[in-house]
């Protein structure tokens, strides 16, 4: 039996980069599930934000775990899919690619005023907009090996959206 080619695409970038915005709108057009990393975040991680407290390496490590058992479901099943998380440092993305040779990384790249006024902008998420900064500090972008495509979150989503599926056809 020949097994499809499975594609896992990790949207990453900072809080207010849109993630979730264009993963589901980039979902949709290629006709895979999409999941919201965000809500495979423990209890005590949300209600750390929401405190505007900073995760911690140690926070991430079982929300990490998480979301590499969600793309592990897809790839045994045989399943592309698109999942949101912040994988701000490399320690993080290797956690969800290493022996994963499936995982594609699709960074979200912006800058600081533009997601300010995007997160003050947003309303019922638990992310506060005072964690931007934090986010910005640990944020590793992607290393050339790291083979990440970039889009830059200053254009309309619909662009953004082509642009991540012209890549993924190079």
């Amino acid at each position: 039996m020949i097994r499809p080619v499975v594609t896992v695409l990790v949207m990453m970038g900072v809080s207010g980069s849109g993630k979730t915005t264009v993963g589901e709108r980039l979902a949709h057009r290629l006709g895979w599930p999409f999941k919201e990393g965000d809500q495979l975040h423990p209890r005590e991680n949300v209600a750390s934000m929401k405190a505007g407290r900073p995760l911690t390496d140690e926070d991430r490590a079982p929300w990490l775990a998480a979301v590499a058992a969600w793309i592990d479901a897809w790839r045994h099943a045989g399943v592309s899919g698109v999942i949101t998380c912040s994988a701000l440092k490399r320690d993080y993305r290797r956690v969800l690619s290493e022996g994963r040779p499936e995982v594609r990384f699709i960074y979200l790249k912006g800058e600081a005023a533009l997601l300010s006024q995007r997160l003050a902008e947003r309303r019922g998420h638990f992310m506060p907009a005072s964690l931007l900064a934090s986010q910005f500090h640990d944020l590793e972008p992607p290393a050339a090996d790291e083979g990440a495509i970039v889009v830059e979150v200053d254009q309309p989503v619909e662009a953004q959206v082509k642009s991540i599926i012209r890549s993924l056809q190079a």
